[in-house]
């Protein structure tokens, strides 16, 4: 199956060496690895604020901010259903540039991709239920395909599909094969962790397991830090021992005292930290989520104005 790739397949061998060497810059300059697509430059080594007045800014630690913000409308899932172009256009007007999908809420996904374009929006990738991607993943793909997107993400599991390693086994086998098909219409399959995941199943790990045996040339990875954090463990080890493989963060904050999820900046988890090691870890799309805001609007609002003045 690898061979099939040709020379991308060389270079994605040639990643974990290329890695290292990002960890090393890390220490002493700016980050000059390249990602895994081909861009000259990265959301995450954008703008320079060196000498410009922002030593102030939350997290400062360099002269690096983002370019390019997401969200996960997740976290907007209320508003959406009551106000589909509305709230999308309050997205917009906020500064966001990209939009993650978790349902469509009944619309069209041709018609809501020429929406995106008018509000000068983009879909970075869409999370479908388990079920379809198991089952229709043709039809899957047709929608993500419909909707402009570059991610179909394997969004959760329930309890019932995880109990077993066999089941884990089976899933390495099924993502996989829908990672195939999707690579052969030029989209991408990302799997999304909670923190089941690194709950030991009959002695293995399955977070673990899928890192492992899942070919990365088909299936990426979806980091929630929140989730990640809750799990007990830090995404600087997964970076260092699978480097390249996470394009897609989701920045979502947790307050360790009661291990809440509270509007990004106002929790504890150190995101200047994950920023800046996104040459090292692949990662381009930064996508704000907030599972169940009490405001949704304003929890937008609130993420979007700390990462903004991040610096990194």
């Amino acid at each position: 199956m690898k061979q099939s790739f040709g020379l991308a397949s060389c270079w994605f061998e040639l990643r974990g060496s290329l890695g290292a060497c990002c960890l090393l810059l890390a220490t002493f300059g700016p980050l000059a690895c390249g990602g895994t697509e081909n861009r000259t430059s990265s959301p995450a080594d954008a703008r320079s604020t060196a000498g410009s007045g922002e030593a102030d800014s939350p997290g400062a630690r360099g002269g690096r901010h983002l370019s390019l913000l997401g969200i996960q409308l997740y976290t907007l899932r209320v508003p959406m259903q009551r106000d589909f172009e509305g709230t999308l256009r309050s997205v917009a007007s906020m500064g966001y540039r990209e939009v993650e999908f978790a349902g469509l809420f009944g619309h069209d996904p041709a018609q809501v991709k020429q929406l995106l374009g008018t509000l000068g929006l983009s879909a970075v990738g869409s999370h479908v239920d388990w079920r379809r991607i198991r089952d229709d993943p043709t039809a899957a793909i047709e929608e993500t395909l419909a909707l402009g997107a570059h991610y179909l993400v394997f969004p959760h599991l329930p309890d019932t599909e995880r109990r077993t390693l066999a089941q884990w086994q089976n899933w390495v086998v099924v993502l996989n094969q829908v990672g195939q098909a999707c690579t052969e219409r030029g989209l991408e399959l990302a799997y999304h962790n909670h923190d089941f995941e690194f709950t030991s199943v009959e002695g293995v790990v399955p977070y673990d397991l899928l890192l492992e045996q899942l070919d990365h040339h088909l299936v990426q990875m979806e980091i929630d830090l929140y989730w990640l954090a809750k799990a007990g463990r830090e995404p600087t080890a997964l970076f260092e021992a699978h480097p390249g493989i996470f394009p897609l963060g989701h920045v979502k904050d947790m307050r360790r005292s009661d291990q809440a999820i509270v509007d990004v900046g106002q929790g504890d988890l150190d995101f200047a930290t994950v920023f800046a090691q996104s040459e090292l870890s692949g990662m381009r799309h930064f996508i704000v989520e907030h599972d169940n805001p009490a405001d949704p609007l304003q929890t937008a609002r609130n993420s979007q104005s700390y990462l903004e003045q991040l610096s990194f």
